[in-house]
């Protein structure tokens, strides 16, 4: 493989495999400085475990022989690696910052993997070494920075990682909200022009304006200059031995990973963009010149892969079409796209993970199937002369979803599946597609909180007043009389582009086990079920959505499964603004509400959320500025003097991408109200709820909250007639 050389900041080589670098790092995304760390101390007692707990994300070394995982046996979610096929695993990193992503390098020395200090959004990028020493932070170490995983080089001697800047002063936070003052039209952002209207599309709504433009690092002499909302990309190498390399930057980002590098080094694969809106990337690193662009899909953020021969771009992406497929891009020798095909799709199903090992023979690919996963392997040509794809197999999964995939290069994978019977647990798959559990993870029958079984959910479907069909899962909550109707919570997930998918939940089993049934849809926006379904709640499409959950409701009211006079609802993130919404939009419909971590007002959450997130958010929400009163109107802050039902706002106090002021101030107005409105604040956590303790004291708040208010019908409880069925139906 040819070794480029150059210089970065610091000035000295750069690591084997990265172009050269002519320009100054961008001004507000700085070289990350790595730090070392004291090794992990293994304690002299292997840590407390849980009796219920998961393992995921798994990332095998070059051999096959051992795995690095994530798993919260001790309470939070922690980097550990064991045996492949033994039953002793050890924890690599006992800090107490949770672990979300793993990756081992190609040569096998290093493990890199992100962690969340205090459990917020602000996250770092560490490596250590096999055997727990070496453990240093790569990028985000400096106060107030975020760093996110990248691809390792095939060689393994650097790791792309991206940096965000700072948001703590006050020069990136000029323009309307976290926006960058140059981001104020379709030129920059993609958001539609000052008096431009949305335009609909059978009932959707697109942004108007042209994609927002890739800046390449290298171009010319104001290259890199990140100003506010930035986000560069670096190749850091562990060993210290070469500074830091600025591969690409780009202003006003809303996401920025470098998914790939091609086996010599000359080409790399990154995927940037606002959701619904990315698009893949294939840059030179030796000119920061990108030579090749397309529309890929929302979703898992490892986007594709190179051939072994760098002429092939094997990429999951769904441009031209409702869902997802695989794509093969033929490359010129500069890169450049000259052919793109489709090599496998689906009717009706997306493709959700790609994955393949470095030699590039084969690859693995899970689709969704309305929510299930279907796991499929087969050959791929190593270059252009080598003709089609070759042998495909189906394994047998023995639980309903794929969460991650991680191949082994002599053949067999590794997968992280989860189900509505357990949590996430690491199963290995031999060259024949044999499913084996991997010893360390937790048993079947120990993977759930002992007592009662877990509810499989039976798939419902129902049509929205304006003819969409929605999809979703019902669980029905043990002991309930099969001819009556039982209380009933509506919840949504957040996103709103992601999907409810039969997974187990340990929130829906406290809520079943109070005797409340559970009603979990795709409202409009979800993804799973199309583009088209994705985009149908742009602009005022969004008033759709909020009626959707009306219609779910109604819907399982009218088969007799729920009571409509103990109807609540709940969600997180866009889940818990949907929450908020819907209580001010029905007011009358649901009795009690739970917002975790939920929008409240879009001015304040554009003004308070981190400056990549509003870039991301202005794509699917609307401009600040621009559509300021489609905002307003949508904002559940907007109608607080409609709001009725009983409320309990849930937040992480590090939360920066929906800031905790956005509960705050919908439960201060629903007080000053007169109506019965609670917070909850969890410490040490972000946007996502991580730690066990603080898990169970959500799941119990929320449990305790609508039983309390869902608990006996208020008279007169007049509603539909019985339903037949004992058990809830498809439909």
């Amino acid at each position: 493989m040819d070794h480029a050389v150059g210089t970065a900041a610091g000035g000295t080589t750069a690591p084997p495999g990265a172009g050269h670098s002519d320009a100054a790092p961008p001004a507000a995304a700085a070289a990350p400085v790595p730090v070392r760390l004291p090794d992990h101390a293994d304690a002299a007692d292997p840590p407390t475990v849980l009796a219920a707990h998961g393992c995921w994300y798994p990332s095998a070394d070059p051999t096959g022989e051992h795995v690095a995982f994530i798993c919260d046996r001790a309470g939070v979610p922690q980097l550990w690696s064991g045996p492949a096929r033994g039953h002793e695993a050890h924890v690599l990193d006992g800090d107490p910052d949770p672990v979300t992503e793993v990756s081992w390098s190609p040569d096998g020395r290093w493990i890199a993997y992100t962690s969340a200090p205090g459990g917020g959004e602000h996250t770092r990028v560490l490596a250590v070494r096999p055997d727990g020493t070496g453990r240093q932070v790569l990028a985000g170490a400096e106060p107030g920075s975020s760093a996110h995983l990248g691809c390792w080089t095939r060689d393994g001697t650097a790791l792309a990682v991206t940096v965000a800047q700072p948001s703590a002063s006050g020069a990136e936070h000029a323009g309307p909200g976290h926006l960058p003052p140059d981001t104020d039209g379709p030129a920059a952002t993609g958001a539609r022009t000052p008096g431009a209207a949305w335009s609909e599309r059978g009932g959707t709504a697109t942004l108007l304006g042209a994609p927002p433009p890739h800046t390449a690092a290298r171009p010319g002499p104001d290259v890199g200059r990140v100003r506010g909302g930035g986000l560069a990309a670096y190749l850091v190498d562990p060993d210290g031995a070469h500074a830091p390399v600025l591969l690409y930057g780009e202003q006003g980002a809303a996401s920025l990973r470098v998914c790939d590098t091609s086996p010599d080094g000359r080409f790399a694969l990154v995927r940037r963009g606002p959701r619904g809106r990315r698009e893949a990337l294939v840059l030179d690193t030796g000119s920061g010149r990108t030579t090749f662009s397309l529309h890929v899909a929302d979703g898992d953020p490892w986007i594709g892969r190179f051939a072994a021969d760098a002429r092939t771009l094997w990429l999951r992406s769904d441009t031209d079409r409702e869902f997802a497929a695989l794509l093969r891009v033929r490359l010129d020798e500069q890169g450049a796209g000259r052919h793109v095909s489709v090599t496998v799709e689906r009717k009706e199903s997306a493709l959700d993970l790609l994955s393949m090992p470095d030699h590039g023979r084969w690859a693995l690919l899970a689709w969704n199937v309305h929510g299930a996963t279907e796991l499929e392997s087969m050959g791929l040509p190593l270059t252009d002369a080598d003709g089609d794809i070759g042998p495909r197999h189906r394994p047998v999964l023995p639980h309903e979803v794929v969460t991650r995939i991680a191949p082994v290069e002599r053949g067999g994978l590794f997968a992280a599946l989860a189900g509505s019977r357990r949590r996430p647990g690491i199963w290995e798959l031999d060259q024949g597609l044999v499913p084996a559990r991997a010893g360390w993870s937790a048993p079947d029958e120990e993977a759930v909180p002992p007592g009662r079984p877990p509810v499989r959910p039976v798939p419902l479907r129902c049509r929205a007043r304006d003819g969409l069909m929605l999809g979703g899962w019902y669980y029905r909550a043990p002991g309930q009389d099969p001819g009556r109707p039982a209380p009933c919570v509506i919840h949504l997930h957040g996103g709103p582009e992601e999907q409810e998918r039969p997974v187990f939940s340990p929130l829906y089993h406290e809520l079943l086990g109070r005797g409340l049934d559970v009603f979990a849809p795709d409202v409009r926006g979800s993804s799973g079920w199309g583009r088209s379904f994705v985009d149908a709640d742009l602009g005022a499409g969004r008033f759709a959505a909020i009626d959707d959950v009306a219609d779910c409701a109604a819907h399982v009211v009218s088969l007799g499964y729920a009571d409509p006079v103990r109807l609540g609802v709940m969600g997180r993130s866009y889940g818990g603004y949907l929450t908020m919404a819907s209580l001010v939009w029905h007011p009358d419909l649901f009795r009690a509400g739970v917002a975790v971590c939920g929008m409240s007002d879009f001015a304040t959450f554009f003004a308070g959320t981190e400056p990549w997130i509003a870039q991301s958010a202005t794509a699917k929400y609307g401009h600040p500025e621009h559509d300021r009163d489609l905002l307003r109107a949508l904002s559940p802050m907007s109608r607080i003097d409609q709001l009725r039902a009983p409320v309990l706002a849930v937040h992480g106090e590090h939360d920066t991408n929906v800031p905790p002021t956005e509960s705050e101030q919908f439960v201060r107005a629903a007080r000053g109200r007169g109506v019965p409105a609670q917070q909850l604040t969890l410490r040490d956590e972000g946007h996502e709820f991580l730690r066990a303790d603080n898990r169970r004291l959500y799941r119990r708040a929320a449990a305790d909250w609508l039983e309390r208010h869902l608990g006996s019908p208020r008279p007169p409880a007049a509603g539909p007639a019985d339903s037949a069925g004992a058990v809830p139906r498809s439909s």
